[in-house]
């Protein structure tokens, strides 16, 4: 079975499953599942625990020994296993897959593991483990969702956010949940219970934002000029380099540019995305983004590009991180003079 994050508190109520696969790319959302299912099974009387962590060499044999080994004073044990890769490879899949098959009734079977991507979804030891126990997939949490799920760890401790301290505390801490956990357990401390405004959260909280190139390219597809400038001096403080950050852009410009032409030919937008390869999450961002610009503007921003790729190659005058700035304001929508 599957189970969404918010559906564990209800789950854990009852007997728990044999087997749990917890998997994400957000280290803070994917702890907090795992503490959770850790805690519950404690309390349902699982009191020893056994550590594996899948690396270079790893021995997947060990996996059937913790579970066929009774512990020592015959409780009901833990067996943590910590696969980051998210690839057992195939001795693992076998070894999973056997487990699965034939889980112990006297342990519970916890696997940490990073993002799988569908390949892996549909293999034989992925459906093999959902259909024994339960996966658990944890997400990002979306920029526009930030500010609420802010304030709700803020109200957790005590703390009654204003729209606006919720919104500059998420801008301050956007890319890096833990920062904001640990951000929100220092507001805590400061200043207790009680109303909290965005003066209090101004002086007390760091910019610890981190950014990458896709999410500039999402800000500016979706039209969101500030956000662009606040990803553009992330990006430009940890160091990215402008070539990188412009390939990020132009690759959405030159698709846009093929669609829109598709468009003028008389071709049907969903079939153009299609061809693109246009994730359904995003087919969004790309329709409002094409009801900004028309061809006309998405090759003038193609033939822009050309000249800032020579900018940040040194081939030419001129300053990156401006260019970089304007490109993705005129993407976003900003009429530039």
């Amino acid at each position: 079975m599957r189970l969404r994050p918010e559906q564990l508190p209800s789950h854990v109520e009852k007997p728990l499953l044999p087997i749990y696969l917890v998997s994400g790319d957000e280290p803070l959302q994917l702890n907090e599942v795992v503490d959770a299912l850790r805690g519950a099974a404690r309390a349902q009387g699982y009191r020893e625990r056994e550590v594996l962590q899948v690396e270079a060499g790893f021995d997947w044999g060990t996996l059937a020994a913790a579970g066929s080994n009774l512990s020592l004073f015959a409780e009901r044990k833990i067996i943590e296993l910590r696969m980051p890769s998210g690839k057992p490879g195939d001795a693992g899949a076998k070894a999973l897959t056997a487990y699965a098959a034939e889980p112990s009734p006297d342990n519970l079977l916890l696997i940490s593991c990073g993002k799988l991507e569908k390949q892996q979804q549909n293999s034989k030891w992925f459906k093999a483990l959902e259909e024994a126990g339960a996966v658990v997939q944890v997400w990002p949490v979306e920029p526009r969702a930030l500010p609420g799920w802010v304030r709700q760890r803020l109200q957790a401790r005590g703390l009654q956010a204003t729209p606006e301290a919720a919104q500059l505390l998420a801008e301050r801490v956007e890319g890096n949940l833990l920062a904001a956990a640990q951000e929100v357990e220092k507001l805590a401390l400061l200043y207790g219970s009680g109303p909290l405004d965005a003066e209090q959260v101004r002086s007390a909280v760091a910019d610890s934002a981190r950014y990458d190139v896709f999410e500039l390219a999402d800000a500016a597809l979706g039209g969101d000029a500030p956000r662009c400038a606040r990803i553009l001096e992330g990006l430009r403080g940890e160091g990215e380099e402008p070539v990188l950050t412009l390939w990020a852009l132009v690759r959405e410009v030159r698709a846009l540019a093929i669609i829109a032409a598709g468009q003028a030919a008389g071709t049907g937008l969903e079939t153009l995305l299609q061809q693109q390869r246009v994730w359904d999450k995003r087919k969004p961002l790309y329709q409002a983004a094409l009801k900004r610009h028309n061809l006309r503007r998405w090759r003038a921003l193609l033939r822009r590009a050309a000249r800032l790729d020579r900018i940040c190659k040194g081939a030419e005058p001129g300053n990156p991180w401006d260019e970089l700035l304007q490109f993705s304001l005129l993407m976003a929508g900003v009429r530039i003079v």
